[in-house]
């Protein structure tokens, strides 16, 4: 009978403040949306970083024969034979040098052409223009400043550049629209906090009879709050469905089907659909919680028991 009442109440309160209780649905899926997308992209810069570090290297790029004029690294000219031979044997012997591969510059030359052949500037170069390099793989790629310090001012050297660099600023990107995320996150979620409170502040004035029917036959201070809780959190639950649905929606269209990134971007590993499960339950549990929580303080201002 008990329980009952407790969702007869509840289901009138949900009634009376019907447009209200839409918006802290909105309002709470829209932002544990962000929530659970800010996981998703702290996870992805993870996955990206474990893919990419694990490919860059360290690369040393030779003088050639036109950086003799312009670059004060090579004012000895081009790269010897006897230069390529030394750095490379040089190289071998380091500790943390996995691989060593040289690029001379035909080569160099064919993988621009690949790259860029469409491009006008592609149409005016020719092989001896590219420079020679050697790619070299890293055990552990936060030991690219032992390179760097070896073979930086070397004779027929013309710069070490750790491709990581590159990487890092698209990864610094990334987590800086995650950190937008979680601020929009941060202020959709004082939004619904606040929908919170008023709603339950409305319903509390709108069945002020009932709790003092309720306080006179002695009902105690969690019986008469309870509605009003369940209320919020129910709304909260749903809203957090809604966010859980926007969430697998977006993976869904955005990576595997509709846009399709993930055919049309094959160098770039996604998070799967198994890391937005393990962000669902957060979501669901913050939007049980969070809604709750809100409402109980709320009563203890409006709702005098």
């Amino acid at each position: 009978m008990r329980a009952q009442f407790v969702l007869s109440e509840i289901g009138v309160g949900l009634r009376r403040n019907l447009t209200m209780t839409i918006a802290v649905i909105v309002s709470v899926a829209l932002s544990l949306a962000l929530f659970g997308g800010a996981l998703l992209g702290l996870k992805q810069v993870s996955v990206m970083k474990g893919y990419w570090y694990d490919k860059v290297n360290v690369a040393i790029y030779l003088c050639n024969k036109g950086d003799a004029e312009s670059d004060p690294n090579c004012t000895e000219g081009a790269v010897t034979a006897a230069q390529k031979k030394a750095i490379e044997t040089d190289l071998k012997k380091l500790e943390p040098v996995e691989q060593v591969i040289h690029e001379d510059s035909q080569e160099a030359f064919n993988h621009y052409q690949d790259q860029y052949g469409n491009s006008p500037l592609a149409q005016s170069l020719t092989p001896d223009q590219m420079q020679e390099s050697f790619r070299v793989k890293l055990d552990d790629p936060e030991k690219f400043k032992v390179i760097s310090s070896a073979f930086t001012d070397r004779p027929g050297v013309q710069s070490v550049q750790d491709q990581r660099d590159t990487v890092d600023k698209l990864f610094e990107l990334l987590n800086g629209m995650n950190m937008a995320a979680l601020a929009l996150m941060g202020l959709m979620l004082v939004v619904a906090l606040m929908l919170i409170v008023n709603t339950v502040r409305v319903s509390a004035f709108s069945r002020r009879r009932e709790t003092g029917i309720m306080r006179l036959v002695g009902a105690s201070s969690f019986y008469i709050q309870l509605p009003f809780i369940m209320e919020a959190a129910f709304a909260g639950v749903l809203g957090a469905f809604l966010a859980s649905v926007l969430l697998g929606g977006g993976h869904y269209f955005m990576i595997d089907h509709g846009l399709n990134l993930a055919d049309k971007m094959p160098l770039v590993n996604f998070v799967g659909l198994n890391d937005v499960f393990a962000v669902l339950p957060f979501v669901i549990v913050i939007g049980l919680l969070m809604p709750g929580l809100a409402a109980f303080l709320a009563l203890r201002k409006y709702l005098k028991v």
